[in-house]
């Protein structure tokens, strides 16, 4: 009888590692897939622009003229600069709920409100800073002397990082509860005060954690559609002006693709998103070795 039940056992335990192994070959596969869809349909533009394709500045379907240098800049001026905004938001709700009110009705609540910012549908975002964001960002312009346009690289960024910041948040937040109390009544006991300890305790102890949801909130950055593109201005010029219209490699592939004609307009939209699918890769790729290189300090 023990060796029936050992034998049955052992066959569930082999079921189970095969399953996760064709789980972890099946997420190889798509993602692979994806990658040599892209770079198969991007050929054409490839063999037409070859390396100038990226570093191009002019778009012109009309002409056939395509270069997506402007398109690369606007997703990372957005994106960082989102970022920078919602970076300081984050570890202050991080540090608030994961210091100051663990338990209690008020910090469930504002747990059910940040959970609530990362469900709310992108267009609804979009709506919220067509009416209530971009008149906020015209008066602005108007008080700074620039031309008031309201939409923009700047008005894009205020709405990424609203977007972004539950996901920084949640995961800083976990990571911060999750410090030894140990250690910080070690630093309690020889006289530091509660913001010394947690400057010099609790956020070098976590700090891998707040960087892999900093990382994590600039992946969904990258990839922001709906939102992004109804505020940004949708100009395909290169600027480095955050007050003045732009366009990301999202944003014009959302925009163009449905009336794209012709193989090499098809073509140079599909490598702007295999443009963006490694940039994306590469991004998370340095985030995780950086992650590790500060998980061993």
């Amino acid at each position: 009888m023990p060796d029936s039940r050992q034998k049955s056992f052992e066959l569930k335990e082999l079921a189970f590692s095969w399953v996760l192994r064709g789980s972890a070959i099946a997420i190889v596969l798509m993602l692979s897939g994806i990658c040599l869809t892209l770079i198969i349909n991007s050929i054409p533009s490839i063999k037409e622009f070859g390396f100038g394709f990226i570093v191009g500045s002019n778009w012109d379907p009309v002409a056939g003229e395509f270069g997506a240098l402007p398109f690369l800049s606007g997703t990372l001026i957005t994106s960082f600069l989102a970022l920078a905004i919602c970076t300081p938001f984050s570890l202050a709700i991080s540090l608030f709920l994961g210091e100051y009110f663990r338990d209690g009705i008020f910090s469930q609540i504002l747990r059910s409100m940040i959970e609530l910012l990362a469900g709310i549908p992108s267009v609804i975002y979009g709506f919220w800073a067509l009416f209530y964001l971009v008149p906020l960002v015209r008066k602005v312009e108007i008080v700074l002397q620039v031309p008031p346009y309201g939409i923009g690289i700047i008005t894009a960024s205020l709405v990424l990082a609203v977007m972004i910041i539950p996901y920084a948040a949640s995961i800083a937040r976990e990571v911060i509860s999750m410090v030894p109390n140990g250690l910080k009544e070690a630093a309690y006991s020889l006289g530091s005060t509660r913001l010394e300890v947690i400057a010099k305790v609790v956020i070098p102890y976590a700090r891998s954690g707040i960087f892999a949801g900093i990382v994590l909130a600039l992946g969904r950055a990258l990839g922001e559609t709906m939102a992004v593109t109804m505020v940004i201005g949708n100009r395909n010029q290169l600027t480095f002006d955050i007050f003045s219209p732009a366009n990301t490699m999202a944003s014009v592939i959302a925009n163009e693709f449905t009336e794209a004609t012709g193989e090499l307009y098809l073509s140079s939209l599909v490598e702007i998103g295999l443009l963006l699918f490694v940039v994306s890769t590469v991004i998370n790729i340095l985030g995780r070795e950086v992650i590790k290189k500060l998980s061993h300090y």
